[in-house]
């Protein structure tokens, strides 16, 4: 934003002439002034209290920590590399673990390769599957099973990638968007840099392991957070089921049928009395363990993202995800 005084002189310009003729004096006569760097005067402070005000209005809605926060909570989240539980009503961390620490993200991903294809894309857009979207041979990959030539909508896609985690899917999504993985990846990580997940980096649509591929909890909350300004992205996390109609290479109908990997959803976990978790991610690799995010009410409607990453077994997680939700109660 740019302040001008009455005469339409850019303050800036003001500021730097009102420092000259202190500093070095506008005339005949010479001041002597004693640097001071908590002067009101001084560029130190003007630089320090600009950028503040920068700071304040890009986090003005947004859950902001820089350090742990555990409130004095009775929380057990020791087998969990990172945590964190935002208020996204009151703007308000109400719990953070490491979340400024990079690890990766497993299928986490796949929230921004999400967020990235609905700002990109179309949910009508026809996608046409590659041989390297349907390749992905990696020992454990996730995947629903499409093969060279499949055509599906990027509606259908965006469902199996974030309710039944598809890599393939992933991947014919980020070749659709982006032409390539990589430049797919390329405006990933522009993404994360506008909305402030500077701590992460992305170099595919699916989070199979790469060393270079990594986030950070406080990254996913802004990511997520993003995200679920789309309907459809809001819609999808939070369905425990899906089944669609796609065609092959030939025209010929092939069927999606699959379950969220979403727990809370399966009713194998319960949250806590008065939390309802209405959808999330879920992430697992040898090298991430287990990672899962969530979007849950609490009683009276407000909405909460809890995170959690590199946590050594899928029930472990569960369980500290539950106590972590119950702060929501405190």
């Amino acid at each position: 934003m740019k302040f001008t005084n009455k005469k339409k002189v850019p303050v800036s310009i003001t500021v730097i002439w009102m420092l000259s003729c202190i500093l070095t004096g506008c005339g005949t006569k010479q001041y002597a002034l004693t640097y001071d760097p908590d002067s009101s005067v001084s560029s130190f402070q003007m630089t320090e209290n600009m950028m503040a005000q920068q700071t304040s209005l890009f986090a003005e809605d947004l859950c902001v920590v820089s350090s742990d926060l555990t409130g004095g909570a009775d929380v057990d989240v020791s087998e969990a590399g990172s945590a964190g539980l935002f208020d996204l009503s009151q703007s308000e961390t109400l719990y953070a673990k490491n979340v400024h620490e990079r690890l990766y993200p497993a299928s986490l991903t796949k929230v921004m390769t999400a967020l990235v294809a609905l700002k990109h894309g179309n949910p009508e857009d026809m996608i046409t599957v590659s041989a390297a979207s349907a390749g992905i041979t990696e020992s454990g990959a996730q995947l629903c099973g499409l093969k060279t030539g499949d055509n599906l909508t990027l509606d259908q896609a965006l469902h199996a990638l974030l309710i039944y985690s598809a890599n393939d899917a992933g991947m014919a999504i980020a070749e659709h968007i982006g032409g390539s993985v990589e430049q797919f990846a390329a405006m990933m990580n522009e993404e994360a840099q506008t909305i402030g997940a500077t701590n992460s980096h992305f170099v595919n649509p699916h989070g199979l392991q790469d060393d270079n591929h990594y986030v950070t909890a406080y990254d996913l909350y802004l990511i997520f957070n993003e995200a679920m300004k789309y309907d459809l992205f809001s819609e999808i996390i939070g369905m425990d089921s899906y089944t669609t109609t796609y065609t092959d290479k030939d025209g010929n109908p092939k069927t999606f049928d699959f379950k969220s990997t979403n727990q809370y959803l399966q009713g194998n976990y319960q949250p806590p009395e008065n939390v309802t978790v209405i959808g999330g991610k879920t992430g697992t690799t040898s090298a991430a363990q287990n990672c899962l995010i969530l979007l849950s009410k609490d009683a009276s409607g407000n909405s909460y993202i809890s995170v959690i990453l590199r946590c050594k077994e899928r029930g472990i997680l569960y369980e500290e995800m539950t106590g972590l939700l119950s702060v929501i109660n405190n």
